[in-house]
């Protein structure tokens, strides 16, 4: 099958939110975030083991953007509509276009979480990725530990396939397990 293109830049809205593709000017809202955040996205988040600093939280966001618009991986920013403040990230990663098929991984700000902003965004992303991006299995996944996390495609209706056991190795040695749920159109 032949790879479809995702526009660059790309923004979809939402009743609350402006979901769009990342800019480096995103880089200091993201980087307070991430900050504001750090010990609710430590346990789940390999990448925040360590936090970022301003440099290279813009140079994070110039990768995003090389990323994007090369069509290898699709970070989305979430800022809400009302005040323009970044509230968290969401994105489609791992897409296999022989199927086609995608991930979706989200994360939101500790201030709004809570509010439904990642349920909201992540129904309208994977509305995207089937309707206009012609994905045929949308699959969100999640160490199996984390509740808040199962939360969201339970919410959207996505089934449960299972969880694929001792799938990984934490930062610390512990192995974990990884949950399962997708979508078909």
């Amino acid at each position: 099958m032949m790879q479809r293109t995702i526009p660059y830049p790309l923004e979809l809205t939402t009743e609350r939110l402006i979901i769009r593709s990342p800019k480096e000017s995103d880089a200091a809202a993201m980087r307070e975030a991430i900050i504001e955040s750090h010990e609710a996205l430590l346990p789940w988040m390999p990448w925040a083991r360590e936090l970022p600093s301003a440099d290279e939280s813009v140079e994070n966001c110039r990768k995003a953007m090389a990323e994007f618009e090369a069509g290898h991986d699709f970070r989305l920013h979430l800022f809400a509509r009302e005040t323009g403040a970044f509230v968290g990230a969401s994105g489609f990663h791992r897409i296999d276009w022989s199927v086609p098929k995608a991930e979706i991984g989200y994360w939101v700000r500790s201030s709004r979480s809570g509010e439904g902003l990642i349920t909201e965004a992540v129904r309208e992303i994977t509305r995207y990725l089937i309707e206009d991006a012609g994905m045929l299995r949308v699959e969100i996944r999640m160490d199996a530990r984390n509740a808040k996390s199962k939360a969201i495609p339970e919410r959207l209706g996505f089934e449960f396939e299972g969880t694929l056991r001792n799938e990984r190795r934490e930062a610390d040695g512990v192995l974990s397990d990884t949950c399962v749920f997708a979508v078909i159109p």
